[in-house]
C-alpha cells in the first residue's frame, strides 16, 4: 500500500470568525492511498482547539506508512481519533468502493437521499455585518450563526432574524458561554425561534447542564468525539455534533451515529472548513442524521474539480471523480 500525503492551503471568500479567533484561509492534509491498481483520496483538517496543525497530522501519517496490509479495521486501532485517522479512513473507503465496483454508500448500506439541506454559517461579527450576512445568504433555508458569549449575543441574533425571518435558526456558542449568560438568553432565543444551541459551555465545564432547563436542544460538539464519549453526555446534552476530522474517519463516525441513536441523542453532521472533498463522506452521514451543516466549501473563495453541487441550501450527490 502507497500512502501519500501533502499539505494544501485554500483561500476563504471572507474572514472566518468565531469565539476563538479568525482565519483567512484553511490548511489541510490531502492523502491518496493507491495499491497499484486503484488510488483512494481523502483529506483531513487540523483543529486549532485540539493543538493539531498540518505538520502533526502528517507526521502521524508518516509514522504508519510501513504497515503491511493496512485496512480500514486495522487502521482503527493505529491511530488515535482524529484528522490524520480521518483522512487515511476515508481513503480507505474510496478505494474499497472502487474496487468493489460500488458506491461507498451501499457499501455501508446507507439509502442515499438525492439532495439534502444543510445550514450556513454567519460569521461572528457586530449585529450589523451579520444581519448583512443573513440578507446576502437569503435563499438558505437554515442559517447558523456564531457567537461568543459577549452582551451583542441576543442582538446579533434579532438583527439576523429581522434579516432572515423565513429562515430556521441554529447557534453556535464555540465554549464561550457562562451559566448566567446562557439563562439570560434562552428565554429570548426561544422567542426568537432558534432551534438548538450548540456547545455553549467549555467541555471540561458542561457538567453544569445537568442543572440547567433546556427548553431548546443543546448540542454536543466540543464535548463529543467517538462513541466513548456517550455515556457521560446522556443527562446533559439532546444532540451530538458527529464530525469526521473529531471521531476519526467515516468508519468510527457511523458506529457513534447507531450507538447515539440507541440512547436517544438527535444527531448533526458537522464540519470544519474544507473543501468537497471533506464534505463527501459525511454527505453520507447526511442522509442518517436530523440536521447537516457540510457548508464548508461555501466559505471558501474556490473548491475542488468535482465539487459537490450547492443550491439554494441543498446538497446534492458526491460524483465518483470527487470521492466515494
Amino acid at each position: 500500500m502507497q500512502i501519500e500525503a501533502r499539505e494544501e492551503i485554500w483561500p476563504l471568500k471572507n474572514v472566518f470568525r468565531i469565539s476563538r479567533g479568525e482565519r483567512t484561509e484553511t490548511q489541510i492534509v490531502m492523502v491518496r492511498v493507491s495499491d497499484g491498481k486503484q488510488t483512494g483520496r481523502g483529506e483531513a483538517v487540523p483543529i486549532k482547539r485540539y493543538e493539531q496543525t498540518t505538520a502533526s497530522v502528517l507526521a502521524e501519517i508518516e509514522s504508519i506508512k510501513a504497515e503491511k496490509n493496512l485496512d480500514r479495521q486495522g487502521l482503527q486501532a493505529l491511530l488515535p481519533a482524529g484528522p490524520a485517522r480521518n483522512a487515511l479512513d476515508c481513503a480507505l473507503w474510496d478505494l474499497e468502493a472502487k474496487h468493489a465496483g460500488k458506491r461507498v454508500w451501499e457499501l455501508a448500506n446507507v439509502r442515499m437521499k438525492s439532495e439534502v439541506v444543510t445550514s450556513f454559517t454567519i460569521s461572528l461579527d457586530s449585529p450589523e455585518k451579520m444581519s448583512a450576512a443573513a440578507a446576502a445568504n437569503s435563499t438558505a433555508p437554515v442559517l447558523k450563526l456564531k457567537l461568543n458569549g459577549d452582551e451583542s449575543d441576543l442582538f446579533r441574533v434579532e438583527a439576523v432574524r429581522r434579516a432572515a425571518s423565513n429562515a430556521r435558526l441554529l447557534v453556535d456558542a464555540n465554549e464561550s458561554w457562562s451559566p448566567d449568560h446562557y439563562g439570560g438568553l434562552i428565554g429570548s432565543l426561544g422567542q426568537l425561534g432558534v432551534e438548538l444551541i450548540e456547545q455553549p459551555f467549555p467541555a471540561a465545564a458542561d457538567e453544569v447542564l445537568e442543572r440547567l432547563a433546556r427548553p431548546i436542544p443543546v448540542c454536543a460538539d466540543e464535548s463529543c468525539h467517538t462513541t466513548a464519549d456517550l455515556n457521560q453526555l446522556k443527562n446533559r446534552y439532546d444532540m451530538v455534533n458527529v464530525k469526521l476530522d473529531k471521531t476519526g474517519g467515516l468508519t468510527e463516525a457511523l458506529r457513534l451515529c447507531g450507538r447515539a441513536r440507541e440512547i436517544g441523542f438527535k444527531i448533526l453532521v458537522g464540519c470544519m472548513v474544507g473543501t468537497s472533498l471533506s464534505m463527501a463522506p459525511a454527505r453520507v452521514l447526511a442522509n442518517i442524521v436530523d440536521y447537516v451543516d457540510l457548508d464548508g466549501p461555501l466559505l471558501l473563495a474556490r473548491d475542488r474539480d468535482s465539487a459537490l453541487a450547492y443550491q439554494n441550501g441543498r446538497i446534492g450527490i458526491p460524483a465518483r471523480e470527487l470521492w466515494g
